[in-house]
């Protein structure tokens, strides 16, 4: 199963990585600089955990994933967006990211700004004209963007950014934590989860879809704040200890190392049970408690 598992993965990242630079490679000359920032952010590496994540909802609610690539590029880009936004010098001002310099150093940080911008509203453009073309109906066009934008703005991601930045310097308590990780990490995961079951046409099971996104949202963040404090810059390609260093409440902080561990546990486990609701999910299973396990 390991195998399997990890070539269909690794041709999932291939196809994932490949669009994402074929949907970004026009460069008009007087925009060039901002094209290229934003080339630069997506391909420094990452996970694509959540495009893959749409994928195979898509595909464990019986649809063809293979002909939304890219519209699984969208929730990518929304990401890379953000981690633009997050590295910068008025958020957490990060010099690093993915063992790369941040955006905003490698470009003028007006530019890494813009880029970012650049790609919160690119994502819209694709799935409207997938619409246009036919890939996908008008009325699963505006579902699709309708889920995005929700898990983007104050509600979603944004919402979670600013709860983050309101609990600097004042201890949390954990069901605080909870809310904002929901908002900051989970909803972006939920919306993949959401917007592959409307790709396979079977949103009935976009209950189930947000239940796992919920458990698998809390459980990544938990293994981020301990890999934040026992992980090295060579594994996470990030400054270590960030959280600690900006008086942020995390998962080790209220819950210590080893009570976050059996959390994180839990949670991943109770994420595989409700995948059961799914066919063929084998794959989404294994990639799962490799995220509880992962080293970056």
């Amino acid at each position: 199963m390991k195998d399997m598992y990890k070539k269909t993965l690794d041709e999932y990242c291939e196809k994932i990585n490949h669009a994402l630079l074929r949907l970004t490679e026009n460069k008009p000359e007087l925009q060039k600089i901002v094209c290229e920032a934003m080339e630069y952010s997506l391909s420094a590496g990452g996970k694509r955990i959540r495009p893959v994540l749409m994928l195979e909802f898509c595909k464990m609610c019986g649809g063809n994933s293979e002909k939304y690539i890219d519209l699984s590029c969208t929730v990518e880009m929304v990401h890379t967006y953000s981690l633009i936004h997050d590295d910068l010098p008025c958020m957490d001002n990060d010099d690093f990211r993915r063992g790369k310099p941040s955006c905003h150093k490698m470009f003028p940080e007006a530019i890494a700004l813009l880029a970012g911008d650049a790609l919160n509203t690119l994502p819209y453009e694709i799935i409207s004209s997938k619409a246009i073309e036919g890939t996908i109906s008008y009325e699963s066009s505006v579902k699709l963007s309708n889920i995005l934008s929700s898990s983007t703005g104050v509600m979603g991601m944004i919402g979670g950014q600013v709860v983050d930045i309101e609990a600097e310097h004042r201890k949390i308590t954990i069901d605080e934590l909870n809310y904002l990780q929901i908002l900051k990490t989970g909803a972006l995961i939920k919306a993949a989860c959401k917007m592959g079951c409307i790709l396979g046409q079977k949103p009935e099971k976009i209950p189930f879809a947000e239940k796992y996104a919920d458990a698998l949202g809390r459980a990544f963040q938990i293994v981020d704040d301990i890999l934040d404090v026992t992980g090295s810059f060579e594994e996470l390609g990030k400054p270590i200890g960030s959280d600690s260093k900006q008086d942020k409440s995390t998962y080790i902080s209220l819950m210590g190392l080893e009570k976050s561990k059996d959390e994180a546990e839990k949670l991943t486990n109770e994420a595989i049970s409700i995948l059961d609701n799914f066919e063929n999910s084998d794959f989404l299973k294994e990639l799962t408690m490799e995220l509880l396990t992962r080293k970056k």
